[in-house]
């Protein structure tokens, strides 16, 4: 299975593991009979970051551990000296203290108030040899050491095929029997959807539609192991953006940092100084304020990659748009219900500005934050929209404390925003408008003009912008080529009568 399916699969587990008895309130599936998952797959391939985004939308806790950072003692417990009575005669016993995973489960749970959640202990079967016995233990009854994980938590755990990690161990037919094992494969197309959806380079993107055999591959020749996985061209993307923003120069050995295999950082290199020509000879911005560069006309002869260069960063520019479009409006929502609070505080008396209330305001939703990545359970993209919101508050306890600090001043801050944050959308939607216009003038109705749209509708960003804001030239292109295909499918089904 792929890393999207997986990730549905362990909801559904979780869900049912969670569930109880309506008539009795105890667990549909006993704890004992709950087999741990063990998810198996290569490096980069999003384990862990499926396992946030799990907690994230079933609104339960995550406590993770990579388990090759600990040993056997920090696992099951520190040995210490007890006394206890055995008919009628008092004796020495040894005991531990508690496992450290075991009371971070605690912790979490005092924190968060959530008594329902995830244990995930990545690299499960890398552990050393001291840990293993110790870890074949936690598979089949759930404790380490002395010490059971807390019945309402999951227990989820993942490890690596012997092919990326020569350190992997054999689990047993014993243990196997029972864990619930879930294979996962990598897929360049899952995949592609996650990454729009996060803002991976667009020129990783458009270099991997043309060479999906270098998306995730292990091999071993005489000059050693060469390896990419999927993380290594996330990781890799978010180093271009910076390097981009501070002009550094990107060359082979900047790539190959990321990308372990030579000749496929060879390969990235070439195309990104490629890529970088295109961007720069077919005027991608002037395109999409509706201008037709000199030469553009030449592109209908010009090489297929070529073509999907070029639609590569027609789309990444847009995902651009449609992220920060998306980042606008969530975080001014978190804005505006913290802006409701406002009045509600200068009401009871506990501030007496509402400069005062919105600083009051930031420092409660920054701990909060600071909480939840404290703990493990903050996504990367939430996080950024509530720093956005942050920000946005702080600058208008500002404008307020600048003018009468009152409510009416408030109003007029947030109005502006909104009235801002309205106007990009629509220039946004222009852009959009013009990138079809261009490949309409320069292609027609061709297949560049389907994989354009081909890229749009599987961004998650870019359809939600034209879900919420609406697009005619989306509209109207996505018809005649859907009219298109059914006229060429009819054709064809009309040829096979002859």
């Amino acid at each position: 299975m792929n890393i999207r399916e997986a990730k549905e699969e362990i909801k559904r587990t979780v869900r049912a593991y969670l569930a109880r008895d309506p008539e009795t309130g105890e667990r549909m599936i006993p704890p004992e009979h709950q087999r741990p998952v063990l998810m198996i797959g290569a490096p980069g391939i999003g384990k862990t970051a499926i396992m946030r985004q799990i907690a994230e939308e079933m609104g339960i806790g995550l406590v993770s551990y990579t388990i090759t950072h600990h040993t056997r003692q920090s696992a099951i417990g520190l040995p210490f000296i007890a006394k206890k009575t055995y008919g009628g005669e008092e004796h020495t016993v040894t005991e531990y203290t508690m496992s450290e995973i075991v009371a971070s489960v605690y912790d979490q749970i005092e924190r968060s108030g959530r008594e329902e959640g995830i244990l995930f202990l990545d690299e499960i079967n890398c552990v050393s040899e001291t840990l293993f016995p110790t870890m074949l233990q936690f598979l089949q009854y759930k404790t380490f050491g002395s010490h059971k994980v807390p019945e309402g938590y999951v227990i989820v755990t993942a490890g690596n095929p012997p092919e990326f990690n020569r350190s992997v161990r054999d689990f047993d037919i014993v243990t196997l029997d029972r864990v619930k094992r879930l294979d996962i494969e990598a897929d360049f197309d899952v995949w592609k959807g996650y990454a729009l959806s996060q803002g991976v380079h667009g020129a990783v993107i458009s270099y991997l539609n043309i060479q999906k055999s270098h998306f995730a591959q292990v091999r071993n020749d005489a000059d050693g192991r060469r390896f990419v996985t999927p993380r290594s061209w996330v990781d890799l993307s978010d180093s271009l953006r910076v390097y981009e923003r501070i002009g550094e120069p990107v060359g082979e050995d900047f790539v190959g940092s990321f990308l372990q295999d030579p000749e496929i950082a060879r390969s990235f290199a070439i195309y990104y100084e490629l890529w970088n020509r295109y961007r720069s000879v077919y005027h991608i911005p002037e395109i999409l304020e509706g201008q037709i560069p000199d030469g553009a006309e030449s592109l209908r002869e010009a090489p297929f990659d070529e073509k999907l260069s070029l639609i590569g960063l027609l789309v990444s520019a847009l995902n651009q748009d449609f992220t920060a479009s998306e980042e606008a409006l969530e975080s001014q929502r978190t804005v505006f219900g913290l802006v409701k609070e406002v009045r509600t505080l200068l009401a009871s008396g506990e501030m007496n500005s509402v400069s005062q209330a919105l600083t009051s305001l930031v420092n409660r939703e920054s701990g909060r934050l600071k909480e939840e990545e404290e703990a493990g359970r903050a996504v990367r993209s939430r996080g950024r929209i509530t720093r956005l919101a942050l920000a946005r508050l702080r600058e208008m306890a500002r404008t307020c404390a600048a003018a009468e600090d009152s409510l009416a001043d408030l109003k007029a801050a947030f109005t502006s925003s909104e009235n801002a944050r309205v106007a990009e959308d629509v220039r946004i939607g222009e852009r959009l408008t013009h990138a079809f216009s261009f490949l309409a003038r320069i292609f027609g109705e061709g297949q560049e003009l389907v994989m354009f749209l081909s890229e749009l509708t599987r961004g998650y960003y870019s359809m939600k912008f034209v879900d919420t804001h609406g697009n005619e030239a989306f509209y109207r292109y996505n018809k005649l080529l859907l009219l298109s295909d059914r006229r060429k499918g009819l054709r064809d089904e009309l040829m096979e009568l002859v």
